[in-house]
């Protein structure tokens, strides 16, 4: 009896893959009903235009101002624009100083502020730390919670440092808008006027925290995105209330007492033993200029004295915590040279040197000119590539219908099919990933014509050859589809892994057609997979495609089936060749040997090629005639002759 074979149900396969697209399609309508989503994608700044915004630099010495610097500062707004959801921004430096910003569309106020705020980095003592949620009215304010966790002092007397445990959650986050204007739950406006004279130090809280600066702590609500984007950084000389990037705690912190650019460099490493042994745990190293060390000695000085969490200061840039370290007790550090120590991934410790060398920057900006910029020449680039586009897809289209004739209809369908998901997925990626297509964007998006094609070719080429092999249309689909897909997936992933090298390793525009290029190449093996596999099955079960109809694509004389062919290894093969015939009843097995019939039918499963071409020589000769006698054995036959009246037979 022979194995069951696996059922291939193509109508559920296109059926899923309809799902699919209703879902993709259903999902943009719910969003243009209650959200901001559109039917079209974003453009970037070469096909839409948008705001075009220079920047000079200004230090108090010119020196300041180098190459490392600009790119530096480049990347800190760069950083700010990425965070705040804008894609596809250009940052460029022009000239030996000035840095142009170009944002696409119609960037928000809170986008442009952004990127017009100078990067600033300040060290503030922590006041209050505190759950990140708002206190209701009338409530009152809560107790404050220490955010540090306890901390292992470093006994390194080479270098005098000290070992800090972080407060805050030390991963990347967005830069965060400034805190809002609290509104207190009085009538009458809260008082923010101290109560003391003087303070008596910067963490003197009782002088800081006025009841105007309570309540917009107690207003503040850093679950709140809006307040993780950063961009101002307050009044140095007073309180200032803030959150961390992540939105976890929110703080008030006293007022600045070290300058971002007393950092003189910062770096990730690993902690190192005062033997020179490595521990394996992650830290970030800090070290401070002359004057910056002065001031670091002063703070560490003063914070020993205090308890939890005013024992801490906080490293802020553009507004917001980015770390919050404690002190080791009896630590005072006097050389300038700080070790920060947490919970530290790899990456987080880079990130947080970075954030830390960033800050650093003695550079402050001017606004030279904020201008709109049109798209005139991208719309006309555009144009022209979608034309060229269009000329692809129809040499595809005509190439199709004439090497394919009407199973080319199958490739426009897979194409047609490919292009609506495609759109869909781009235009849902602008609506919630704020992606923009760009005109390099846009020619990935038509090198991806020819991929898709050459896996509808491969594949129908496969289902040819298996026709020439002599098997049914049905037959050919399903082994064909076994060997082609094996194709079709590699070089879809090497496609794909291009794509990926590509975006990590480019910058601007190329990225933008590495990623269609990526996304498109995952489309097509969704449309091979679900779409024209399942159809091919589908159409190779109707009378004209299975029948070999001359103009179906599969016309066997066409094809080479019934004329002499090479078979390798010095055979040709032709349709009356006894090798052609044995391959042709490889796939049957003969019923009812030795009864004269010789009728046949399907193979049973599990037999051997010998065996099944055994019994089909069997059945051939149960079907010949008996051979004509000859010699002594003819003496056997008998015959009679009329009229003698006797038979002739052999002697004994």
């Amino acid at each position: 009896m022979a194995p069951p074979t696996r059922r291939h149900r193509p109508a559920r396969t296109l059926l899923w893959l309809g799902l699919l697209i209703v879902a993709l399609f259903g999902t943009l309508f719910a969003g243009t009903q209650n959200s901001t989503a559109t039917w079209t994608p974003n453009l970037a700044l070469d096909l839409e235009g948008g705001t075009q915004i220079i920047l000079r630099p200004v230090a108090e010495d010119t020196g300041d101002i180098t190459s490392e610097t600009i790119s530096q500062a480049i990347q800190v707004i760069r950083q700010r624009v990425d965070s705040s959801g804008v894609a596809e921004a250009e940052i460029t430096s022009q000239g030996s100083n000035n840095i142009v910003v170009a944002l696409p569309g119609t960037p928000s106020e809170e986008t442009l502020e952004l990127v017009r705020t100078s990067a600033q980095m300040e060290f503030r003592p922590v006041l209050v730390a505190g759950a990140p949620t708002p206190v209701g009215d009338g409530a009152a304010a809560p107790e404050p919670t220490a955010t540090a966790q306890a901390t292992e002092g470093v006994d390194d007397t080479a270098t005098d440092g000290a070992a800090a445990d972080e407060a805050a959650t030390e991963e990347t986050a967005p830069d965060a808008a400034a805190a809002p204007e609290p509104t207190p739950s009085a009538s009458a406006p809260a008082s923010d006027t101290p109560t003391k004279a003087a303070p008596d130090s910067p963490s003197d809280a009782a002088y800081y925290i006025t009841p105007a600066v309570q309540a917009q702590f107690d207003a503040l609500d850093c679950t709140d995105p809006v307040n993780q984007t950063g961009g101002a950084p307050g009044d140095p000389e007073k309180a200032f209330v803030t959150c961390d990037p992540d939105g976890t705690t929110k703080y008030i912190l006293g007022p600045v007492e070290i300058e971002g650019q007393e950092i003189s460099s910062a770096n990730a490493g690993l902690r190192q033993t005062s033997s020179g042994a490595f521990t394996g745990e992650r830290v970030v190293n800090l070290e401070f200029t002359s004057k910056g060390t002065d001031q670091f000695t002063a703070v560490t000085t003063r914070l020993q004295g205090l308890s939890e969490p005013q024992n801490r200061f906080a490293v802020v840039l553009d507004g917001l915590v980015i770390s919050a370290p404690g002190l080791d007790p009896g630590t005072i550090i006097s050389n300038g040279k700080a070790e920060i120590s947490g919970d530290f991934t790899q990456e987080s410790s880079i990130t947080l040197a970075n954030q830390l060398n960033f800050g650093s920057l003695p550079l402050s900006f001017t606004v030279q000119s904020e201008e709109q910029i049109s798209a005139t020449l991208g719309s006309e680039q555009l144009e022209k590539g979608l034309i060229a586009g269009l000329i692809g897809l129809v040499l595809v289209v005509i190439y199709s219908m004439f090497q394919y004739r009407a199973l080319g209809l199958l490739t426009v369908a897979s194409l047609v099919v490919a292009a609506v998901i495609t759109y869909g997925v781009i235009t849902l990626l602008s609506w919630t990933q704020g992606y923009r297509l760009s005109l390099p964007g846009v020619a990935g998006l038509i090198v991806a014509i020819g991929i898709t094609a050459d896996s509808f070719i491969v594949y129908f080429e496969r289902i040819r050859d298996e026709l020439r092999e002599g098997r049914t249309l049905q037959q050919a689909v399903e082994r064909g589809w076994e060997r082609a897909r094996r194709t079709i997936l590699a070089s879809d992933a090497v496609n794909f892994i291009a794509a990926v090298v590509l975006y990590v390793l480019a910058v601007g525009g190329v990225r933008g057609f590495a990623f269609t290029l990526g996304l498109t190449t995952l489309i097509d093996v969704v449309v091979v997979f679900l779409f024209t596999h399942p159809m091919m099955s589908i159409i190779a079960r109707t009378k004209f495609f299975g029948g070999g109809h001359p103009l179906s694509g599969l016309d066997p004389h066409r094809l080479g089936v019934d004329v002499p062919r090479y078979a390798g290894r010095g055979r040709v093969v032709s349709p009356s060749t006894t090798e052609k015939s044995a391959k042709a009843d490889a796939e049957r097995v003969p019923v009812g040997v030795g009864s004269g019939t010789g009728s046949s039918a399907p193979a049973a499963s599990g037999t051997t090629i010998a065996e099944r071409r055994a019994a089909a020589r069997a059945a051939r000769e149960a079907d010949a005639p008996p051979p004509e006698p000859s010699g002594p054995a003819a003496d056997t036959s008998t015959s009679s002759e009329p009229g003698t009246g006797r038979t002739e037979g052999n002697e004994h």
